[in-house]
């Protein structure tokens, strides 16, 4: 009898190990030449058993109203099985409920923005590549654009680094095309992960701060409530 209630509490425990061991690998890839755009996002835990995959093949720019329209996929083990495939509006009201959605959530924990900071501090980038080759049509704004967007790219590599770990260092690159016309096209590469442990730990830190505030747990269910009630992209399947 000890045996039998033995073999399946060892496989209990060995089971929590290896997923307290294991992590959350993400990747992030924004593409762009010409009028070509992808924006891909690859997220993948319990050591590849769980895999999702979201696409952006393509976003088009509507005007300062519409905002920017785009065909949005998923695919992975963790969905329902079947891929989907949305016409997304990224507008105004969009950003403006976003927004809302954050300050909502703010006041609605305490020390969010400290939970938010140390949970970022754990997560390790293993890979930062970002290229862009440009041309004005003229040489000279080239050569002088092709400088403040190198300085430009790398104020903001410098501004990542205080939030996340850099395990390597990152590789940015400026490449002006000198020729009449006007071209653009950018590739930006980042890899990284966060272990599940912490994550578990830093959900677990996340509730205690919500019981903390005074009626947190009511605000958050309004909170996502809403989220819920929010429009949503149209199925094109």
């Amino acid at each position: 009898m000890t045996l039998w209630l033995g073999i399946p509490l060892g496989l209990l425990v060995l089971a929590m190990i290896l997923v307290l061991s294991s992590s959350i690998d993400f990747r992030i890839r924004c593409y762009k030449h010409g009028k070509n755009d992808l924006l891909e996002l690859d997220v993948k835990t319990l050591f590849g058993l769980i895999k999702l995959h979201y696409e952006l093949p393509r976003l088009v720019f509507k005007g300062l109203e519409q905002g920017v329209l785009g065909k949005f996929k998923e695919t992975g083990t963790a969905t329902t099985g079947v891929d989907t495939v949305k016409e997304e509006k990224f507008d105004k009201e969009r950003f403006e409920h976003w927004r809302d959605n954050v300050q909502i959530a703010v006041k609605s924990t305490r020390g969010l923005k400290k939970w938010f900071k140390e949970t970022v501090s754990h997560v390790k980038i293993s890979k930062l590549d970002w290229s862009t080759d440009f041309s004005l049509g003229d040489a000279a704004d080239t050569a002088i654009a092709s400088g403040a967007v190198w300085g430009l790219k790398w104020s903001m590599v410098g501004f990542i680094s205080q939030w996340v770990k850099l395990k390597h260092n990152p590789r940015v690159f400026v490449k002006p095309v000198f020729q009449d016309e006007h071209c653009f096209s950018m590739e930006f590469v980042c890899e990284g992960k966060l272990s599940v442990s912490y994550t578990i730990y830093a959900t677990f830190q996340l509730l205690l701060r919500v019981l903390r505030e005074t009626g947190g747990i009511s605000k958050w269910r309004k909170l996502l409530k809403r989220m819920r009630s929010e429009p949503r992209g149209q199925s094109l399947e």
